[in-house]
């Protein structure tokens, strides 16, 4: 298992260490650069003043985002789980049929 590393993001020309997987820098990078221009967009289109309500709201857009758009594109992995317990309920409810 390979042990995390700090890598430096910056959101709004503040910089931070953030913990991140080998292999994983460059998502980190990407995720923090969407979540940078986020918060810019807020802070020159709107009235809310502060570093950390810039950082709720742009958290509440980038939820809102995901779940309007399924859940961040995981509904092939939902399905499979869906059609998986619908299998498992179908076998347990033909077992009950042959009880009666």
């Amino acid at each position: 298992m390979s042990t995390p590393h700090n890598i430096e993001i910056s959101l709004l020309g503040r910089s931070f260490k953030v913990s991140c997987n080998p292999g994983e820098e460059a998502q980190l990078l990407a995720a923090a650069q969407y979540l940078d221009r986020k918060m810019r967009d807020i802070r020159e289109t709107s009235k809310v003043i502060g570093v950390e309500r810039i950082a709720m709201m742009a958290g509440l857009n980038i939820a809102h985002e995901l779940l309007s758009r399924g859940g961040g594109n995981r509904e092939p992995e939902y399905r499979e789980k869906l059609q998986s317990m619908e299998a498992i309920l179908d076998k347990a409810l033909a077992d009950q049929d042959a009880l009666f």
